[in-house]
């Protein structure tokens, strides 16, 4: 009985986080500029309560009951599984002062406007004071979390638990051995051709293909929709509620169709989670407090990564689907063939956006912000000095130099909402669709249906191997259960080897 009553208890947990997601998609994609100073008040205050309310006196009196209740059942019971998570929960946000919370949430709730605000006037002076808090309240939460090595292991914790600044740095060396001698091979070769995207595309027919795109990959409509918004994202508010934006630039309209098959794929994680789950531990991150039911921020954007670059940007895909987008885009598209298509959507240019760069450059960008996070959480870096070492890691990794900062360290709005430790999950979840990628392609319904333009067989296999355990198992957990390995970055680099070589003639 207690345990019904705490998953009761949990319920209301994720029935709370998902109104604070509902504010949060409607501050993002339609409330006027002028209410972000109330929201951001409206946020804090259920953020507080929320908290509040799962580490109650109540909350945790029924966890111990439950615990007891469930003290014998099999160890890898959903039961079990379920309390155990909830205890962990609860001793994690015990270690944060309930005032650290609501300062963070608050501070993050406002920062969204004045992170827009700073990028469109290119104007890092006025986001500095912003990043200056948002880097002492990550510092004081690391202190609360507490860590072995780094602080910054502590604020990883929250979105790839396990995960190192010591780990990661195999890893990523391993990715730049990997990587780096195809894109310097690339930079001597001639760049495909890519005119014809740069031609205009009306905002209202991307917008179509864009939903036609990501229905065609399963993305259930009936419990989504797709907006539009400064900074592409997904957001469920249970698996029947699950929807995506993208942005949409008239003279570029590959931005707007891969920014929704990324977020798409994300959807679909959420939308096939195992019903039983809803309002559950195994659907809500109680350590991180977003009701998301994917495992790990990494895990999450496997999926994204996938759906979007191993699906969305095959040569198969366009060869299935070319006449689609020409039907959209006649004009446009009257003089391009699907090979060149297929060469000009995945042609190497090592860009300033993260969101925009090729799928080779990507990790780049990734590694640049891991690095100086962890350099701002140390202190090693200051705030003040924060544009010009973003500008000499881009110089670095991508040799390029960054012309204004609405380019550079302004563009991205993690830390607006006052997030520290989440980029290396980029990176990982790239990994994970690499190794993913490659055991479901093995399977020859799968193999038939990517050739054929039939995605049902690959998305089965994800509901059923990823989407549906929810939070239940953790990322290597689900590796090993699908793959037979761990974190393992070769099929992602023997991925990237194969398809850039054969595009490039390598």
């Amino acid at each position: 009985m207690s345990y019904v009553k705490l998953m009761e208890r949990i319920g209301q947990v994720n029935d709370m986080l998902n109104a604070q997601s509902i504010l949060s998609w409607d501050a993002r994609t339609m409330m006027p500029h002028g209410g972000h100073e109330t929201r951001s008040k409206q946020l804090a205050t259920l953020s507080v309560l929320t908290r509040d309310l799962l580490v109650s006196d109540e909350t945790r009196s029924l966890l111990d009951k439950a615990e007891s209740e469930v003290a014998a059942f099999d160890a890898s019971s959903v039961e079990k599984g379920m309390v155990q998570q909830v205890r962990e929960a609860i001793d994690y946000h015990q270690a944060i002062p309930a005032d650290l919370t609501r300062r963070r949430a608050e501070l993050g709730s406002i920062g969204h406007a004045i992170w827009a605000k700073a990028r469109a006037e290119n104007d890092y002076a006025h986001f500095a004071p912003l990043m200056e808090q948002t880097v002492e309240l990550n510092r004081e939460m690391a202190e609360c979390i507490g860590y072995s090595e780094h602080p910054y292991d502590a604020l990883m914790y929250r979105f790839e638990p396990g995960e190192t600044v010591a780990s990661l740095k195999p890893l990523f060396a391993r990715l730049r051995e990997g990587l780096l001698p195809l894109v310097k091979a690339i930079a001597e070769k001639p760049a495909p051709r890519f005119d014809f995207l740069e031609r205009i595309y009306p905002v209202d027919k991307q917008h179509a293909l864009a939903l036609e795109m990501s229905s065609k990959v399963g993305y259930d409509l009936n419990r989504g929709r797709l907006d539009t918004t400064l900074h592409p994202f997904e957001v469920s508010f249970t698996r029947n509620d699950v929807r995506i934006t993208t942005r949409f630039y008239e003279d570029y309209m590959p931005a707007s169709l891969f920014g929704a098959l990324h977020e798409a794929g994300h959807a679909l994680y959420e939308q096939g989670s195992d019903p039983a789950y809803v309002r559950t531990p195994f659907a809500t991150d109680l350590v991180g407090l977003y009701a998301v039911s994917g495992v790990s921020f990494g895990a999450h954007e496997s999926q994204s990564r996938l759906w979007e670059n191993h699906v969305g940007r095959a040569k198969a895909f366009w060869e299935n689907n070319f006449d689609v987008a020409k039907s959209y885009f006649p004009e446009q598209l009257a003089n391009v063939s699907v090979d060149e298509f297929w060469r000009a959507i995945n042609r190497v240019r090592p860009g300033f956006i993260r969101v925009e760069a090729d799928e080779l450059t990507y990790d780049f960008h990734v590694m640049l912000r891991t690095d100086i996070e962890a350099a701002l959480i140390d202190g090693s870096l200051s705030v003040k000095d924060l544009p010009e070492a973003w500008n000499a890691k881009i110089k670095e990794y991508l040799g390029l130099d960054v012309p204004n900062d609405a380019q550079g360290v302004l563009q991205d709005v993690h830390w607006s909402s006052g997030q520290i430790g989440t980029f290396c999950n980029y990176t990982i979840g790239n990994v994970m669709a690499g190794q993913l990628f490659e055991t479901a392609s093995k399977d020859a319904g799968i193999a038939q249906g990517l050739a054929t333009g039939d995605y049902d067989p690959l998305r089965h296999f994800m509901v059923e191997n990823i989407h549906q355990h929810g939070r239940r198992y953790t990322r290597d957990e689900l590796l090993v259960r699908t793959t037979g390995r761990k974190l393992n970055p070769e099929p992602y680099i023997s991925y990237l080897n194969k398809k850039y070589s054969e595009i490039y003639g390598l």
